[in-house]
């Protein structure tokens, strides 16, 4: 590669900006990638948290702020990104994004205190928060309406199968080694994936320039951070003391939309609530939002099962539920093309009732259920979610105005955090209530336990009625020029050019 030009790189970029080309442009095969390498940090921790318990003498409580704190930030971060992406270039929130993920990584491997392993997370977090609309807002911007369902597919890859391959691949990893291997080996797939984003990638669309609102960043920061926070600390501390900090966050949250709703008037809004006034988008965020809940709370469950139920190692663990998040990632692009043939409505709506059958399904696990038969409901959930997500992010993004791509990205980036930390926060307790009502009434703790799972199970299956409902709702297809047939913003044309 490097004997070739930067005229070639160049001439090969623009030939994969081509409309109406089949191949999936560059830029998003780059940050594709890039968001994946990310994005599996989220959720990579999880099985290393005894391993972090004995070498640094902390408790389990103290050791679960690894993955709160990156959840945190992602929540905290994530609705400023639509003001950054409008105004910088690509290359510079490339570079942004990476170079501080790469520093937090470096950081975390070679963290000697707990504490600064904590800070090495804030700054990965920092980093991937910034990704996610990275990548949406690119592909929006520079694929064509009619191939977006084919290269959202592709996306769905490091959107949807990355959380769920985190503690698979962390399974393997410990296996091998210390958790400093997860940081050690991430580091230079991170370093090659950004020099070769660097190299190549081009800018897309023109900055725009206007002030920040500082208090809607601080009120952004602290309210969805306080929320997260809130419904992180749900059974593990006085209903009072989650319950406050809920509260709270949800008075900084109001109170961050009353601001940008008046600097929408001056065309000068930190996050631009203007997308929600767009049908298809907000059906698309309520199904996200509910379906984010099922999959993210249920993802949580099935590890806490086969480990502390059933006796399996971290690997063993790892290894049984990798193939459904591979499936999920591989099935993707099909999704996407089948998508583009045929429209929303086929798959997501028997994809949706599919989710839920499948968690009602899970629901009536028990101690002694076959490892076979749980690999199979775990494979078919994923396959039924890879049914559901990619159609649904191009929908609902794709009946936003250019202007408001980056919006609507964070407004997604945002949303998905949230749920996911209500959706865990809901069935953990759900279970947890469940369990104990049981022993006090006479059962075993693993009776307790397995009667907990199979109620939190059902509670997922409860959420996806929600999915099933809003599929009912969304158009059949996205036509050619990229409005939705129902959409209520047919009156703009710029709303969905490419």
């Amino acid at each position: 590669m490097s004997a070739r030009t930067d005229t070639g790189d160049i001439a090969e970029f623009e030939e994969e900006f081509t409309p109406g080309a089949t191949r999936t442009p560059l830029v998003i095969k780059l940050l594709v990638a890039a968001t994946f390498v990310v994005i599996l940090n989220e959720t990579i921790m999880v099985n290393a948290l005894p391993r972090l318990m004995d070498d640094f003498s902390i408790t389990e409580r103290s050791a679960q702020w690894l993955s709160t704190i990156f959840m945190l930030t992602m929540a905290a971060v994530i609705p400023v990104t639509g003001w950054f992406l409008q105004r910088v270039s690509t290359r510079t929130a490339y570079t942004t994004a990476m170079s501080t993920f790469i520093v937090g990584t470096l950081l975390a491997a070679v963290a000697p205190t707990f504490e600064v392993l904590l800070m090495a997370r804030v700054v990965q977090a920092g980093g991937t928060a910034v990704m996610m609309p990275l990548l949406m807002t690119t592909l929006m911007t520079v694929v064509a309406p009619e191939d977006r369902g084919r290269v959202m597919g592709q996306v769905t890859l490091a959107m949807s199968c990355a959380p769920a391959m985190g503690p698979a691949v962390s399974g393997v990893l410990l296996h091998f080694g210390s958790w400093r291997l997860m940081f050690i080996t991430v580091l230079p797939i991170a370093i090659f994936v950004s020099i070769a984003g660097l190299r190549l990638l081009e800018n897309v669309g023109e900055p725009r320039t206007s002030p920040i609102s500082w208090p809607s960043v601080v009120l952004a920061a602290a309210g969805f951070g306080s929320f997260v926070f809130g419904l992180s600390k749900v059974g593990a501390a006085p209903w009072l003391e989650s319950g406050l900090i809920i509260t709270t966050g949800v008075v900084l949250i109001a109170a961050f939309v009353l601001v940008q709703l008046r600097l929408q008037r001056t065309d000068g809004p930190l996050l631009d609530l203007r997308a929600l006034l767009h049908r298809n988008f907000r059906i698309s965020l309520v199904l996200m939002a509910a379906g984010f809940m099922a999959f993210l709370g249920s993802m949580i469950l099935l590890p806490l099962y086969l480990q502390k139920l059933r006796g399996l190692s971290e690997l063993e663990t790892g290894l049984l539920v990798m193939p459904g998040g591979l499936a999920m990632g591989l099935l993707g692009p099909q999704v996407g093309k089948l998508f583009d043939r045929i429209g929303a409505r086929p798959l997501v709506v028997p994809g949706s009732i599919g989710m839920v059958a499948l968690l009602f399904a899970m629901s009536r696990i028990d101690a002694d259920t076959p490892y076979a038969a749980i690999l199979a409901l775990h494979v078919a959930l994923m396959v039924t979610l890879a049914m559901v997500f990619t159609p649904v992010f191009t929908i609902g993004l794709g009946d936003l105005p250019p202007h408001l791509y980056s919006h609507g990205s964070s407004l997604l980036g945002t949303l998905q955090q949230v749920a996911g930390a209500v959706g865990t926060a809901l069935l953990i307790v759900v279970m947890d209530s469940r369990s104990e009502h049981l022993v006090k009434g006479g059962s075993t703790p693993a009776e307790g336990f397995v009667g907990g799972l199979q109620w939190a199970f059902a509670a997922g299956a409860a959420i996806g009625v929600v999915v099933v409902a809003m599929a009912l709702l969304l158009p059949s297809r996205v036509d050619a020029s990229g409005e939705a047939p129902d959409s209520a913003q047919e009156d703009d044309p710029a709303c969905h050019s490419a």
